[in-house]
């Protein structure tokens, strides 16, 4: 697979994370030894904390493709090849250096059962910690529903689960396929033919018309493809399959922009949002703006706005630092004249309000 290396993304802060490069290190030599599902699993040194894994670069060889690479480091395809542009995915060349994006700040809300980020195309699945076991998160990345057929949206749970599932295409959907001149039969039985793959598990919601399952098409896990339902690699589901009880809640949310700190930083996490239909539409730097008074709570900060809006312009799920805590020892005292794109913040402060618009939230 070729040599493979931490690297740190951060333009704020590269000098901080040198202290940990052995730790990353021997994290990053774990991962590259382990099978796909093994590589997703993240232990949790505490209930508080917000954020898990690491950003790597890899080096291609010759038979690599982004969509194999994807596959093997728990990614959608679009995933990474948004984070690595002008490199053609099919035919990448031996010795590319391609960044690999994972790490994530944990969803919003309660970390039990599953959670669902559909801008981040991201299943988290937060097992309930046993007596004197570490708290876990498992994590794979999916495919939502595209335009026109919404994934839904809320709090629902798991209802039955099923091996070698049989599928029944709704009348819409075999309506959809007829007029595009690929008529459906009334069920497709479990095989290379089954868009489901050989594990599914019924959500209550709509009626139980909507399922996290498998695919016999795996090149498209991480894009808005499907008629609602949440698919995942084969491995992955047969990984989470297991762990799955009959009950297990499942939140739906739809976050484009997340935020956490960690160690004095404020990181920020952006991913094109997708409206109602599944369509990514542009982000905010309104909606950012908010989140991130609301993060800042009484906390007197140095943001760089105008890294802060290249990050959100790019939006490609890239975590990084936006701002720095003036009550951290570690870090530089803000200047009495900020330099240009910093200034210090407070609840009650707001964003420079020349803040230009951006024009582009990614593919």
């Amino acid at each position: 697979m070729g040599v493979e290396r931490i690297e740190t993304r951060s333009k704020m802060t590269q000098n901080r994370w040198c202290g940990s490069a052995a730790a990353a290190l021997i994290g990053l030599l774990a991962l590259t030894s382990a099978d796909r599902a093994q590589a997703t699993t993240y232990t949790l040194p505490g209930p508080d904390a917000t954020v898990v894994g690491e950003d790597q670069t890899v080096e291609t060889v010759y038979e690599d493709t982004l969509y194999d690479l994807a596959r093997k480091f728990s990614l959608g395809s679009e995933e990474l090849i948004r984070v690595n542009p002008g490199v053609d995915p099919w035919l990448p060349g031996a010795g590319k250096q391609l960044v690999v994006p994972n790490r994530h700040i944990l969803p919003p809300g309660p970390h039990e059962g599953i959670v669902v980020n559909l801008p981040e195309h991201r299943l988290y699945y937060f097992p309930k910690p046993k007596r004197g076991a570490p708290i876990e998160v498992i994590t794979y990345p999916v495919s939502i529903g595209k335009m026109d057929w919404r994934t839904p949206l809320g709090l629902t749970h798991v209802i039955s689960k099923q091996k070698n599932p049989t599928w029944y295409p709704p009348e819409s959907v075999r309506k959809e396929h007829a007029e595009a001149g690929d008529p459906l039969p009334a069920s497709v039985p479990s095989g290379p033919d089954n868009p489901l793959g050989l594990f599914a598990m019924r959500l209550a919601a709509g009626n139980g018309t909507y399922l996290i399952h498998g695919t016999n098409n795996p090149i498209a896990v991480g894009l808005a493809v499907t008629h609602g339902c949440i698919r995942m690699y084969p491995d992955d589901v047969a990984a989470l399959f297991p762990l799955i009880p009959v009950g297990t809640s499942v939140r739906l949310i739809n976050e484009p922009i997340k935020v956490a700190w960690v160690d004095g930083e404020l990181l920020l996490e952006a991913h094109p949002p997708v409206d109602a239909q599944g369509q990514s539409v542009e982000p905010e730097i309104d909606q950012f703006a908010e989140m991130l008074r609301t993060a800042v709570g009484d906390t007197t900060v140095a943001i760089h706005w105008e890294y802060a809006r290249e990050v959100l312009q790019k939006a490609d799920g890239v975590i990084a630092t936006v701002a720095l805590t003036a009550d951290d020892p570690d870090a530089p005292a803000p200047a009495a004249e900020p330099p240009p794109g910093m200034a210090p913040v407070g609840p009650s402060d707001s964003p420079p309000t020349d803040a230009p618009k951006q024009s582009s939230s990614g593919p």
